[in-house]
């Protein structure tokens, strides 16, 4: 039988809160759980922040696989070590740490590689699972026994959860927590990276995003703090506008109202032939397209950052690919490696020059989870942090 928290209990089953989502598109319902000990290469933590990621509510509305139930969402998180299981060197228990969906085995060709933050070991490679990644089994059940899924090797929407060891960074002690820092799992790092490791954007150049979201706004964030002269919002809120400005908005393009011209032609306009960069944070083809079409020919690049329904396809005309010489590629979590790179951000957040506390514009209870949810949805929130309950 499983118990509550204690002192003793590391090697045995813990009973804790989860928000649970237990069909597409419904409520969470918080109800207890039983979280398993950590297995070798894992650790077992105690979240103490999360938020609400749009991949979040992709998945939480997704009917058909890689969308399963009934499931623990949530990836974006800041928690302290509970217990570690066998082979876990690099954390011990109290120590804070950031999860993250990407892994960093540090022993693969692509880790040691500078070229890529994909993970090649054949353990960890990326994909949405629904099972830890080196046992494909699950460490969350509930009171009836029923086994509840993982989500992005992280499930931060619960008390406690069960991480390998190879997506989870370990933070400075002498760091105060911070719930801006679990920002860092996820959407600010996966902008900020994609302007400043992938794009590698140099100052004095161009930069047009499309999507002032969360995602859109890092990737502002990013572009400042590399040097980007012009940085361009494309979105159909012309509220966004006034959002984007302190990090780092100098244009807006409002894509639902641009005199009968596409938001591309517009951009080519201002910027007398297109964008040096164009991120696409919204998650659809045909913005993809877009981005594209207004990169400046010759060097010009389009990152891909937003999450599409599975089977979309881009299409792009092979001449356009040929004649142009502009490049097009996607990227995760930014192109950033976790254990390398995350510390190297929350440095620059300690030392106030990276923005994190002005992405959070709501915070609730883990009581009031579906609130946030609500909140993201209907376009009211940037980041919405859930606060757990101390033990």
């Amino acid at each position: 039988m499983a118990e509550k928290v204690s002192s003793g209990s590391r090697g045995k089953p813990i009973r804790c809160r989860a928000a649970v989502c237990r069909k597409p598109g419904e409520p969470l319902v918080i109800e207890e759980i039983v979280v398993a000990p950590p297995m070798p290469h894992e650790v077992r933590i105690r979240i103490i922040y999360t938020s609400l990621c749009h991949s979040d509510i992709v998945f939480w509305k997704m009917k058909d696989f890689p969308g399963i139930f009934p499931i623990i969402l949530g990836h974006e998180a800041i928690g302290v070590v509970e217990s570690v299981g066998e082979d876990v060197n690099e954390v011990s228990e109290g120590d804070t740490v950031i999860p993250t969906f990407m892994a960093e085995c540090g022993e693969c060709r692509d880790c040691k590689s500078t070229k890529s933050n994909l993970c090649s070991s054949s353990e960890l490679p990326f994909k949405v699972s629904p099972f830890m990644p080196r046992y494909g089994t699950s460490r969350f059940t509930d009171l009836n026994g029923e086994t509840l899924y993982h989500f992005l090797c992280v499930s931060s929407f619960s008390e406690y959860t069960v991480i390998d060891i190879a997506h989870v960074t370990k933070i400075d002690s002498g760091i105060p927590l911070s719930k801006a820092a679990g920002l860092l799992g996820c959407g600010v790092s996966t902008g900020v990276g994609a302007a400043w490791r992938t794009a590698k954007v140099e100052p004095g150049s161009t930069v047009a995003i499309f999507g002032l979201g969360s995602i859109g706004l890092a990737v502002a964030e990013g572009a400042r703090l590399c040097g980007a002269t012009r940085i361009i919002g494309v979105d159909v809120n012309q509220d966004k506008f006034e959002v984007g400005k302190k990090f780092g908005l100098t244009d807006f393009v409002n894509a639902a109202n641009s005199e009968n011209k596409s938001a591309s032609e517009v951009i080519i306009e201002m910027t007398d032939g297109g964008a040096d960069y164009c991120f696409e944070c919204v998650g659809m083809a045909s913005v993809v397209q877009e981005a594209y079409a207004c990169c400046r020919k010759g060097w010009g690049k389009t990152i891909v950052l937003g999450v599409d329904k599975p089977g979309s396809q881009v299409s792009i005309p092979s001449a356009s690919i040929l004649c142009t010489g502009k490049s097009l590629m996607g990227v995760l979590f930014g192109g950033l490696k976790p254990k390398s790179d995350i510390p190297i951000l929350l440095n620059r957040y300690i030392n106030k020059e990276l923005q994190l506390d002005e992405f959070i514009t709501h915070e609730v209870t883990f009581e009031d989870i579906n609130k946030a949810f609500d909140l993201l949805i209907e376009g009211k929130c940037l980041r919405c942090v859930i606060c757990m309950n101390d033990q």
